[in-house]
C-alpha cells in the first residue's frame, strides 16, 4: 500500500511564493496525520517570525498541499523493481553537491535525515543547511517514485482486466529507473563497484567563491524568468 519508503511517513513540501512583490522560498516536511488546522497555525507563525506581510498567511496555507498525499493512502503500489537510483545536484549557499546512489524501497526503516547527516560528516561539510537540503531532495524523489508506483499499479490492474493470457507490465518512469540487484550484479558477482564506475558514483563537493555564487544565482534567475 502507498506510503513513503522511509521510517517516517512525511510529505515533502516546497514553497515558492510571491506576494505583493515580496518573495518567500522554503522546503520542509509535513506529517499528513496532523490536522489541517495546524497548517494555518504554521503559516501564521512563519509569517510572524519572518515579519512577512499578513497576505502571506492565506497564500502559504493554500500552498501546503496534503490532500494529494492523503488521496493516495491505502492504494496499491506497483511491486516492480525495488532498487532505485537517487541523484543529488544541489547548491546550498556556497556548497555544490553532486552524487548518485541506490536506494532500497523495501527498507521502511530508512532515514534520509540520518543519511544526510552521515554524508556531511564523511565529506567534511560544515554548512548546517546542506544536510536538510540533501534529506529533502531524497524525500522529494522518493515521493515522486511512490506516486508513480501507484499509477503503475493502477495501469497493471486495468491491463489485466482488459487482456487475458500473457502478463502485461506497464512501462513507467518508476519502473524504467528501478534496478534489480540480481540483474545488476548477478548471482556470483561482487557488489563492489568496478573501477570504471568509480567516477560515476563518486560524490562531488565544491566550495564556490562569492563571484561564482552570484553568477549561478543570476543564471538561475534568468532560467526562472
Amino acid at each position: 500500500k502507498f506510503r513513503m519508503p522511509t521510517a517516517q511517513n512525511l510529505v515533502p513540501i516546497r514553497l515558492d511564493l510571491d506576494v505583493d512583490g515580496q518573495k518567500f522560498k522554503d522546503t520542509f516536511t509535513w506529517n499528513p496525520s496532523d490536522p489541517d488546522s495546524e497548517i494555518v497555525v504554521f503559516a501564521r507563525r512563519t509569517a510572524k517570525d519572518l515579519k512577512l506581510p499578513p497576505g502571506f498567511i492565506t497564500v502559504m496555507a493554500s500552498a501546503i498541499q496534503i490532500a494529494d498525499f492523503r488521496s493516495l493512502e491505502g492504494q496499491d503500489m506497483y511491486p516492480g523493481e525495488r532498487i532505485v537510483p537517487i541523484k543529488l545536484d544541489l547548491r546550498v549557499n556556497h556548497t555544490l553537491i553532486r552524487d548518485q546512489f541506490l536506494w532500497d524501497l523495501n527498507n521502511f526503516e530508512s532515514d534520509p535525515e540520518e543519511f544526510a547527516k552521515t554524508f556531511c560528516a564523511d565529506l567534511g561539510i560544515q554548512d548546517p543547511e546542506v544536510g536538510p537540503a540533501i534529506a529533502f531532495s531524497i524525500r522529494e524523489q522518493l515521493y515522486e517514485i511512490a506516486v508513480q508506483s501507484v499509477a503503475s499499479a493502477r495501469e497493471n490492474r486495468i491491463s489485466k482486466k482488459g487482456r487475458r493470457g500473457a502478463e502485461y507490465t506497464p512501462v513507467s518512469k518508476a519502473g524504467s529507473t528501478g534496478l534489480d540487484l540480481v540483474k545488476l550484479f548477478g548471482h556470483k558477482s561482487s557488489v563492489v563497484r568496478k573501477r570504471k564506475e568509480w567516477d560515476v558514483y563518486e560524490p562531488i563537493v565544491d566550495l564556490l567563491s562569492s563571484e561564482e555564487v552570484d553568477a549561478l544565482q543570476a543564471k538561475e534567475e534568468r532560467l526562472t524568468r
